[in-house]
């Protein structure tokens, strides 16, 4: 491999640092709402509301007019699906404007879906690479900041294999060239599922291999590193393994992995919720942050979906706004309090309820 190579322009470097920092401010973390039509449509039937554009733009505008002060206060970023983009409030103006004017930054989901990995173990790989050049220009002007793009594995007797992992690796730091190149700060997701029945110490153990193989691969495509964000699992015991682990463990087994392979140049960690509870998720993120036993070069924080909106869904049932606002600003401010390291849990609306869905896609 050639040692010749050039990183972005200094200009774009200075542009996608700040971008990356701003979205990993101190107590502040990512609102993930980029569900797919589909995924969108399961969230509205528990409502009992049909999956229609107008439902969908009904809810998504109940997060977005939630109160910008407190809002802002613990939201830093907001990852939309390409339809939410392009949507306006009943007052004809434009989501993305309403974030922008709550002082969030806008990004946006751009992978498109996770498709079988022929000739592997009944693994997948990610697709939407053949236009991301184009979409990410348009998404850019359009006034996205940053991406995201997930990538799937899973851990079982024979998996993940070395050809799923590589694959994903490969996808992953592709997608984060190209976006470095229109000016959007790639977020990269390489989540494990936690199907299955295996340890804390298994799942760790694939965390390592996993990142390992992720940040060789952004080497391997000469991304600025700080110019990126990850978004990975914590690393937990499977949803049906019977030993289950505290908060502490979890701690422990994730910023031990991580401090393995997680170069210190990554300005911040975005978690996904993987399924956890809202209680749960907020719990080891804050266990998360008090750990003191290996390095922490990087903000630790988090991009929770169903860990923020699960009690804002019930709560509203597609009738009462104010009380889906109310849900969904009392999460935010637990969650950027754990960012800190700081606990201050309530169980709101499902706020204990499991969020598990198994093989999940969005």
């Amino acid at each position: 491999m050639t040692t010749y190579f050039n990183y972005p322009s200094e200009e774009l470097q200075v542009e996608l640092a700040a971008i990356a920092k701003a979205i990993v401010a101190p107590g502040k973390g990512i609102l993930a709402a980029d569900e797919s039509t589909g995924t969108m449509g399961k969230r509205l039937a528990n409502c009992g509301l049909d999956n229609t554009e107008d439902n969908r733009r009904a809810y998504r505008q109940l997060l977005f007019t939630s109160d910008k002060e407190k809002f802002s206060q613990r939201i830093s970023g907001v990852i939309l699906f390409h339809e939410t983009l392009y949507q306006k409030a009943d007052d004809g103006t434009p989501f993305v404007e309403l974030i922008k004017g709550a002082g969030v930054i806008p990004g946006i989901k751009v992978d498109k879906g996770v498709k079988e990995l022929f000739g592997s173990e009944g693994e997948g790989t990610t697709q939407g690479l053949d236009d991301l050049d184009v979409r990410c220009r348009q998404y850019k002007a359009d006034g996205c900041q940053f991406a995201k793009w997930r990538s799937v594995l899973k851990i079982g007797t024979n998996t993940p294999t070395a050809l799923a992992i590589a694959e994903n690796a490969n996808v992953l730091a592709r997608y984060a060239a190209t976006c470095q190149a229109a000016g959007i700060v790639p977020i990269v997701e390489p989540e494990i599922l936690c199907d299955g029945t295996h340890t804390l110490e298994r799942c760790q153990k694939v965390t390592e291999k996993v990142l390992a193989a992720v940040y060789k691969a952004l080497s391997d495509h000469h991304v600025f590193l700080e110019g990126t964000l990850l978004k990975p699992n914590m690393v937990t015991p499977g949803q049906a393994c019977p030993q289950k682990a505290t908060p502490a463990e979890v701690a422990k087994a994730t910023v031990t992995a991580f401090s393995r392979t997680i170069p210190p140049a990554v300005p911040g960690i975005v978690f996904l919720s993987g399924g956890q509870s809202e209680s749960e998720a907020s719990a080891n993120l804050c266990a998360i942050n008090q750990f003191n036993g290996a390095p922490k070069p990087w903000t630790l924080s988090f991009s929770f979906g169903r860990a923020l909106q699960a009690s804002c869904l019930k709560a509203w049932a597609g009738k009462d706004v104010a009380a889906g606002q109310a849900e969904l600003l009392r999460r935010a401010e637990i969650n950027g309090l754990a960012a800190l390291g700081q606990s201050k849990d309530e169980n709101g609306a499902a706020g204990g309820e499991s969020n598990f869905v198994k093989n999940h896609s969005y």
